[in-house]
């Protein structure tokens, strides 16, 4: 028996390191010690299957990145933002039929219609506020702030569809939900964040970043590559939002984040189920990405599957959760597997570099 246990512990061995191989061969050629570049990381079972840096976190001090560095997760964000409105929830404090204008009681007439489950599935209909903010006074410097978001949408006479008849992906929405958390539990978002999911999981270095109020701790810089190389690319006039985008994290918090998901560290599974379950139309039918292409649209005119902060969906035949971030300087992507519990993260400052094809690529490699 010793004899056989020993045995099978060799070929699993030599599996993963045949897996890790076959993996370094995607990575290592993106990136070299004068480049910005990307972190990986890959638990397949049990196990950390692979864990890697590749390149600098930034031109100026060409520290290396390692599983320590912390990226802007950017839309990455959304399902810890969904995550901290489900405590509210779990707390009694708030109800995913609640109206937005029972939290925000000036909010014009047309948020009487907006529930939080619209809100966290992109069936809202609210306008996304980029498309708000021609000639206003942001810029890279001076980025519009989430009050200020918030300020756009109470000037608009009526969202772009009825709540629940239709789907589009709204990181108005989320801001909004990142300011409902903050309303309701009496602290700002990122503190919240901060004593309720990153702190009880041992995220030590995982922050919603305000500029001016808290550092990120061993930094990545986000980069563009242009004809003459790289050039540092890190903020935008939207880069001050928080809901939608806002938190830094590393692979080491990721790890843990992960083994929380796994373990239902947080939330009971019963309560974890309705972030898991794609929203379906007030009409029943299932929602499909807005027809007119645009930069978070994905799959013009095909159908859709969200839940809370999470696409829910098959690739290649495999039941996934998955979320991709993209912003200046930055691409990332988080996909999970739970029924294989493989669970693959991309961080990249570096926007030449695309980590959702990065990980489904790994994805392919590891079926």
């Amino acid at each position: 028996m010793r004899t056989r246990v020993c045995w099978l512990l060799v070929l699993c061995a030599a599996a993963f390191a045949a897996d890790s191989s076959r993996l370094e061969a995607i990575f290592a050629p993106l990136a070299d010690a004068k480049s910005p570049g990307l972190a990986v990381w890959i638990r397949k079972g049990d196990q950390t299957l692979f864990e890697r840096g590749y390149g600098v976190r930034d031109l100026r001090t060409k520290a290396p990145i390692d599983a320590g560095t912390d990226f802007r997760l950017a839309s990455c964000t959304k399902q810890f933002t969904a995550m901290a409105v489900m405590l509210l929830v779990h707390d009694g404090k708030l109800r995913y039929d609640e109206p937005v204008t029972e939290i925000f009681p000036e909010f014009p007439s047309y948020g009487r219609a907006i529930t939080i489950r619209h809100l966290l599935t992109h069936t809202s209909g609210l306008p996304d506020y980029e498309d708000l903010m021609d000639g206003g006074p942001w810029t890279a410097e001076r980025q519009i702030r989430d009050d200020e978001v918030l300020t756009l949408l109470e000037r608009q006479k009526q969202a772009k569809f009825a709540p629940g008849t239709s789907w589009s992906y709204s990181n108005s929405g989320y801001v909004l939900l990142g300011l409902i958390v903050g309303k309701t539990s009496g602290v700002p978002f990122g503190e919240f964040l901060r004593r309720r999911i990153f702190a009880p999981l041992g995220m030590e270095h995982t922050l919603v970043y305000v500029k001016g109020r808290n550092t990120v701790p061993n930094r990545a810089f986000g980069h563009n590559k242009g004809a003459e190389g790289f050039v540092e690319a890190d903020q935008s006039s939207t880069s001050a939002t928080q809901g939608d985008g806002g938190i830094y994290s590393n692979l080491e918090d990721l790890a843990k984040w992960d083994q929380a998901l796994r373990k239902y560290t947080l939330l009971g599974e019963a309560e974890m189920r309705p972030a898991l379950t794609p929203v379906r139309l007030t009409d029943g039918s299932q929602p499909r990405w807005p027809p007119t292409p645009g930069d978070d649209n994905l799959n013009p005119g095909q159908p859709v599957n969200y839940g809370f902060g999470w696409f829910v969906d098959l690739f290649a035949g495999r039941q996934r959760m998955w979320h991709w971030g993209s912003t200046r300087g930055f691409s990332t992507a988080i996909e999970r597997f739970p029924s294989e519990k493989l669970t693959i993260v991309v961080l990249c400052n570096r926007t030449d570099l695309e980590a959702p094809k990065l990980a489904l690529e790994a994805a392919d490699l590891l079926r």
